[in-house]
Parts: structure tokens; C-alpha cells; sequence
């Protein structure tokens, strides 16, 4: 994402796993993992959106950590069509953990399949020290995968134009949990042309939660 980007190989649960972490100027407050889109169809840790999420939490003081699932990349494995995918997740997710300051908040987000990694890894984590504080699903795979609920205070940010997740699917998804959706009037599933405009959304969304963020140029 930038010069500063440290790319690393961490162990998972079916082999090396491929991260990149970008750091705020300063001590981190929080922890964001971010879930990178389909691997089958060019979804990587170096997706356009994933790295619009990264940007957004790095502004807001978040230590931001992409990973490529299993055999993505430079990562080991096969795809196992979801259920392993996010156990890579969770294995990321406690690595970083355990090589960041004690005491950060935790934030899962997730672009299109990675929005659907992203809310089952927030529901294995419900109600255990490392529930996330924050949790941003864009555009989330609610069509061919089973997202999970995702609680209150959730961001879901989705297309109206979306052509892959259609805005009606999302919103049957969200309407029994009672969960707004942000919607971008005209933009398809890849945000073509808004990503400044999602990541001033996420921006927003992570100040509301903490307070205003520092001024800081990623």
C-alpha cells in the first residue's frame, strides 16, 4: 500500500499465510483485520477496496492487517470454499494479537467475500476478550455464502448499481436484524470512481466511534 507496508508470512492452519501491515504514525489504538474479496475470481490482499478500508483505519490511528487466504499469493493451501478461509482468518487475527501492544481494540471489515469472512469471524468472537469493537462489511457476500448476523453499530456499505451482491439480497439480509445500510446512489460492487467516498464513510464511522481522528496522510 505504501513504502512502509511490512509484508510477512505467518503460520495458518493450512500452511504460510501472506500479511501485510501498515502502521499509524504513531502508537496504534486498534487492531483492524481486513478480508480481501473472492480469491477465485482476483480477490487479493492488494484489492482496490481493501486497501481503501486499510487507508481508512491507518487515518484513524488502526494498525491495518491485509492477508491473502490460502493459496492466494504467496499463501500456502487450497481454497476450501469459505469455512477455511475463515479459520485463516482467526489464525491472522490471533497472530497479530500476540505481536501488537496488549489492549488494542480489535475491528474485523471485509470487501464482498471478505465481508462474509469478516461477519463469521466477528460471531466466533462474540462475547470473548477479543469481541471486535468495530465491524465494516462492504458490500458483504450474502449471495452464494451464509454471512452471519453481525450486531448492532455494524457499517455495511453497499452499491446501489451493485452488479455481484445485488442491493435487494443485502437488504434482506439486513431487514431482520434491524441494520441500517449505508447506500451509494449509482455505484457498482467494486466502487468504481467512489472509493474516496467509502473511505470518507469509514473515516467517519471510526471517529463517531472514538472521537475525532489524526490528521494523517496515507
Amino acid at each position: 500500500m505504501n513504502a512502509g507496508t511490512r509484508r510477512l508470512l505467518w503460520a495458518g492452519p493450512a500452511g504460510a499465510l501472506e500479511v501485510a501491515i501498515d502502521d499509524p504514525p504513531g502508537a496504534p489504538h486498534g487492531l483492524a483485520l481486513l478480508c480481501h474479496p473472492h480469491p477465485l475470481h482476483g480477490g487479493t490482499l492488494d484489492n482496490k477496496v481493501v486497501q481503501t478500508l486499510a487507508r481508512a483505519f491507518v487515518q484513524c490511528g488502526w494498525r491495518a492487517v491485509r492477508f491473502n487466504v490460502r493459496g492466494t499469493g504467496r499463501s500456502e493451501g487450497v481454497w476450501a470454499e469459505g469455512p477455511g478461509e475463515i479459520d485463516d482468518a482467526m489464525a491472522v487475527l490471533g497472530a497479530a494479537v500476540s505481536e501488537s501492544p496488549a489492549g488494542l481494540a480489535i475491528a474485523v471489515a471485509g470487501f464482498s467475500f471478505g465481508g462474509y469472512v469478516a461477519s463469521h469471524v466477528a460471531q466466533r468472537l462474540a462475547g470473548s476478550p477479543q469481541a471486535p469493537a468495530v465491524r465494516v462489511l462492504v458490500a458483504p457476500a450474502v449471495v452464494n455464502f451464509s454471512a452471519a448476523p453481525v450486531p448492532p453499530g455494524t457499517l455495511i456499505v453497499h452499491g446501489e448499481a451493485d452488479e455481484v451482491v445485488p442491493l435487494a439480497a443485502v437488504l434482506d439480509w439486513a431487514r431482520p436484524q434491524n441494520l441500517p445500510v449505508v447506500v451509494v446512489p449509482g455505484v457498482g460492487h467494486f466502487f468504481h470512481g467512489q472509493l474516496p467516498l467509502l473511505r470518507q464513510l469509514v473515516v467517519h464511522h471510526l471517529q463517531a466511534q472514538r472521537g475525532p481522528a489524526p490528521n494523517s496522510a496515507v
